[in-house]
């Protein structure tokens, strides 16, 4: 094949330029680049590092979740603590002892100590009558629970309360009626309303009072024989 010599000097141009890029190629890997299909000098390749340039910090993975026991309220998302909450004053019938006067309405001033007074048949009262109108709501004067509704000769309609410490008894009697849901073996809590002002059993007709009592005993499967303690004191 024979070459003109006119293109001869192009030819040889073209092959020295040829050598030349393949030798800078073998000097510095990645030196040559790619840019629509041409290499160009001096363009790094797709994902090459140059020469002395320092390697790319690491992405840091995103944060995982929590640990599910973490305690609640810690950390930036805790909620904002609510503003305190003032006292709230007891009520009126509220006792020093902690008894709540159980006839609503009533306050200390009205009670009259009934424990000493004789009644029939020679035996002692044994408890305060707290006087108020027919239908006036009869209050638990602690927590406690329901021990036994009971239809008494003497008591009329009454209620049996045990306190928590299993010892402790609050009779209610002469009850009108009992309050909506009041059932034996139901939880009572201070100043739930149980039953009504009444004057059944031997009150009397028109002498509309609670009868309270106080006792303890040894065994509260015996709520009715326990030992009397005069309640008026703990509900001054």
């Amino acid at each position: 094949m024979r070459i003109s010599r006119f293109l001869l000097p192009y030819a040889l141009g073209a092959v020295s330029v040829l050598a030349m890029a393949v030798a800078a190629e073998r000097a510095s890997p990645g030196a040559l680049g790619r840019a629509g299909g041409t290499l160009r000098p001096g363009v790094p390749l797709p994902g090459a590092v140059a020469d002395g340039a320092p390697a790319a910090e690491a992405v840091p993975a995103p944060a995982a979740d929590p640990p599910r026991d973490v305690p609640f309220g810690v950390g930036p998302d805790a909620p904002v603590p609510s503003p305190a909450i003032p006292p709230v004053a007891p009520p009126a019938g509220a006792s020093g002892l902690g008894l709540l006067i159980p006839v609503q309405g009533v306050g200390a001033a009205s009670l009259v100590d009934t424990y000493e007074q004789s009644r029939g048949q020679g035996r002692r009262h044994d408890a305060i009558d707290i006087m108020a109108a027919r239908g006036t709501p009869v209050m638990a004067v602690a927590d406690g629970v329901v021990m036994k509704l009971f239809q008494s000769g003497r008591g009329g309609i009454t209620l049996y309360e045990l306190a928590p410490d299993r010892r402790t008894i609050y009779y209610y009697a002469h009850l009108d009626r009992y309050a909506p849901g009041i059932a034996e073996g139901r939880p009572l809590r201070r100043g739930q309303v149980l039953g009504y002002v009444g004057n059944t059993g031997d009150a009397g007709p028109g002498n509309y009072h609670l009868h309270f009592e106080v006792s303890t005993t040894a065994d509260p499967r015996k709520y009715w024989g326990g030992v009397p303690e005069n309640p008026y004191p703990l509900l001054r």
